[in-house]
């Protein structure tokens, strides 16, 4: 029976540990063993589910990571446990999503993995694997990535860091990723894979696949009582400046609150207890039922982001008939 191991660093949880669980699902279907590796934030899974590291790890990955910006290059004693499990696994296919933000050391992974035959696929859901520090360039405008990462303009921008150690990055990428013999990249839209064309990758075969929803749980769902104001829908996995928080805040002081109601949906506690009235705060939901009646009942859905490839909010909702 062939074997899957995707590696992201969430399961089952926000939009890539969603489309991991999914990917993992398709594979159970067609016969193959599934397992998913992750760092932090899981639900039930159906595939067998790999934790990296603890929470020491990752708090310890990020104070270093904040120093010395090496983002994927600490959590060294988990990604040696995880390869001891890879060996024990021996899958056929190695799916990475998301490999940074604080729970493993791709050197190491990847200087194992340039030692094997294992088949790599790589889904890309945001740019960091072909820049020497950021996630998204955009926000800066910055191309500095297309020939060698330096003087990085988004050094205090996630993940923040005191030192800029930016071309270092780039080189070791530049260096380990394109090596493997058997690696495909995957944009999840035709916009980064365009990108993935004209970096350090472009030599690697490049496929789009773009994200995908389930079209039998987000669809249409049957009206809720309305109060007659006009609603307005705002949906993350974690509220940040960089999602736009700071804009429905803004928005708020700018709309009448007899004629506009502002719902949003995966806050803390802590962020419900501060918002302004007119504004109707809802904690991270599971269930995806409760999430479609939501998309459904709204009048449009807006999606502030300052950096996306793909949104699978903005999916969910178009399939619940609510424009974006």
């Amino acid at each position: 029976m062939p074997k899957l191991l995707q590696i992201n660093v969430t399961a089952n949880w926000g939009s890539t540990g969603k489309i991991a669980e999914h990917i993992g699902l398709c594979a159970m279907a067609h016969g193959w063993e599934s397992y998913i590796a992750y760092g932090r934030y899981s639900n039930t899974s159906a595939s067998r589910l790999i934790k990296v590291g603890n929470k020491l790890d990752t708090y310890l990955h990020y104070c270093e990571q904040s120093l010395r910006d090496n983002e994927g290059l600490c959590s060294r004693r988990a990604t040696r446990k995880l390869i001891q499990q890879i060996e024990s696994i021996q899958p056929d296919v190695v799916h990475l999503h998301v490999i940074h933000d604080h729970y493993l050391n791709y050197r190491i992974l990847f200087e194992y993995l340039n030692q094997t035959n294992i088949k790599i696929v790589w889904t890309m859901h945001d740019c960091w694997a072909f820049t020497g520090h950021c996630m998204h360039f955009i926000s800066k405008d910055c191309e500095r990535w297309k020939t060698e990462c330096n003087d990085c303009p988004m050094q205090h921008v996630f993940p923040k860091t005191l030192l800029d150690h930016s071309r270092k990055n780039f080189e070791l990428k530049k260096r380990l990723f394109p090596t493997h013999p058997n690696i495909t990249l995957v944009g999840v839209s035709e916009w980064i894979g365009n990108n993935i064309k004209q970096s350090i990758l472009c030599k690697k075969p490049i496929i789009v696949i773009p994200n995908g929803i389930d079209l039998n749980t987000f669809k249409p769902q049957s009206e809720m009582v309305n109060n007659g104001k006009f609603r307005i829908l705002g949906v993350a996995s974690v509220w940040k400046k960089n999602k736009g928080l700071d804009d429905f805040l803004l928005l708020r002081s700018m709309l009448s609150t007899t004629d506009y109601d502002i719902i949003l949906v995966g806050l803390t506690s802590k962020q419900i207890k501060n918002l302004p009235q007119g504004i109707t705060g809802i904690m991270r939901t599971d269930c995806i039922q409760e999430l479609a009646q939501l998309y459904s009942c709204a009048d449009v859905l807006a999606n502030p982001t300052y950096a996306d490839c793909f949104p699978s909010v903005n999916l969910e909702s178009i399939a619940c008939g609510t424009p974006v």
